[in-house]
C-alpha cells in the first residue's frame, strides 16, 4: 500500500466514513484515526500499531454538543475544564453512553474524549461529521510522532493517508483527568500543566494504585510501566554528578533541558530542549530530540531529570516509562 501525505481534508473524510485509517495531525502530536461508532474500523487501529486490546483510545470530537450524545454525568469541574481548556490538550474521563463501543474504551464504562486545537484535526472532524476514536499515529510503546515524516516511517505501508499539519506545537499527549467523582483525578500528565488544572478547578488528585484495582484495562492511555521508548537504552540522572561517565563502555549522549559545561568529548551526541529553559519548548522538541538521539548510532542515553513542574512534570514522565525495563 502506497501511503499519501497530503493537505486534502475531504479525502480524509471520505476514507474514515468508509471505515478506513486516516493519520492526521493534531496540536499534541499525530493521531491514527478511525470512526470511533464502528467497531470494525477502531480493531484496525489496534491491529496497525499492535497495541494491545486492554488500552483504551481517545475519541475526538468537533463541538461540545457531541459530549450530551456519547457521555453522561457531566460534574461540574468537568464542566469548568471544558470551558477553559477546550480545543486543546485536556482529555476528560467521563461515563460513556451505549453508543461508544466497548473496544474503544477497552470494556470500561468510561471514555476519554477532547476537542482538539489544531485546525488539521477540527476540519477533519467537521467534515467526517463523526466522533473519531484516535490514539498516537506509531507502533505500539514507540515514541510518539510529531512530524508527518515520523508516521510515514512507521505506519506509511499500512495506511492509505496522512493528513499533512506541521510540526506539532504541543509535542506531547494530552493531559488526562478523570471527571467521574467528587473530586478530578489526573490520570496522565500532559500538554496542561496539574498547576493549570488546579487554577481553574481547585482539588485534584493524582492516580493512585488503588484506583486501577477493579478496573480491567487502564483509565487511561499513557499509563502502562513501559511507553514511549527509543530503541537505545535510556537511563535518567536527577543531577551531572549522577552521569555514568567514567567506566561506561560504548558511545554515549546526552538529553537535558538546558546547556551544560560538561565537554563535548564525552558524548558523542548531544540534545538540549531549550537554551532559556523554557519547559513548553522543552516538551514540544521532547520526542523528536529522543528520535534524533535514537538514531545517532549511540548505545546509551542519558536524560537529565526536568524540574519536577509545570510540563516538567510531563517531560518526567514520558522519560520514566521510556527509561523502564
Amino acid at each position: 500500500m502506497k501511503c499519501e501525505i497530503t493537505r486534502d481534508i475531504g479525502a480524509g473524510a471520505d476514507l474514515i466514513r468508509q471505515g478506513e485509517l486516516v493519520a492526521f495531525a493534531t496540536e499534541t502530536v499525530y493521531g491514527l484515526g478511525a470512526n470511533a461508532l464502528n467497531p470494525e474500523a477502531v480493531a484496525r487501529i489496534f491491529e496497525v500499531k499492535q497495541r494491545p486490546h486492554f488500552d483504551p483510545l481517545i475519541v475526538h470530537i468537533s463541538n461540545i454538543q457531541y459530549l450530551d450524545e456519547l457521555t453522561y454525568g457531566l460534574t461540574e469541574q468537568a464542566r469548568k475544564l471544558a470551558e477553559q481548556f477546550w480545543p486543546g490538550p485536556l482529555t476528560l474521563v467521563l461515563p460513556k453512553r451505549k453508543k461508544i463501543p466497548d473496544l474503544v474504551t477497552s470494556g470500561l464504562d468510561s471514555v476519554a474524549i477532547r476537542i482538539p486545537a489544531h485546525p488539521i484535526a477540527r476540519q477533519l472532524l467537521e467534515a467526517a461529521e463523526l466522533p473519531i476514536a484516535a490514539p498516537s499515529a506509531n507502533k505500539f510503546g514507540c515514541l510518539s510522532p510529531t512530524q508527518a515524516s515520523h508516521v510515514a516511517e512507521q505506519l506509511g505501508s499500512e495506511i492509505k493517508l496522512i493528513l499533512e499539519g506541521g510540526a506539532c506545537a504541543v509535542g506531547v499527549e494530552s493531559t488526562v483527568i478523570q471527571c467521574t467523582g467528587e473530586v478530578p483525578v489526573l490520570l496522565r500528565p500532559g500538554g496542561i500543566s496539574l498547576e493549570e488544572i488546579e487554577g481553574c478547578v481547585g482539588e485534584v488528585r493524582l492516580a493512585q494504585i488503588e484506583d486501577h484495582a477493579e478496573a480491567k484495562s487502564p483509565l487511561s492511555p499513557g499509563m502502562l510501566p513501559k511507553h514511549y521508548a527509543p530503541r537505545t537504552r535510556l537511563t535518567i540522572a536527577d543531577q551531572l554528578s549522577d552521569v555514568p561517565i567514567e567506566g561506561s563502555k560504548g558511545l554515549l549522549s546526552l538529553f537535558s533541558l538546558e546547556e551544560t559545561f560538561l565537554k563535548d568529548c564525552q558524548f558523542s551526541a548531544r540534545e538540549i530542549l531549550s537554551p532559556s529553559g523554557d519547559l513548553k519548548i522543552a516538551a514540544a522538541r521532547l520526542f523528536t530530540a529522543l528520535r534524533n538521539l535514537d538514531a545517532a548510532g549511540v548505545d546509551h542515553i542519558i536524560a537529565l531529570r526536568m524540574p519536577e513542574e509545570g510540563l516538567g512534570r510531563t517531560i518526567n514522565n514520558r522519560l520514566e516509562r521510556a527509561a523502564a525495563t
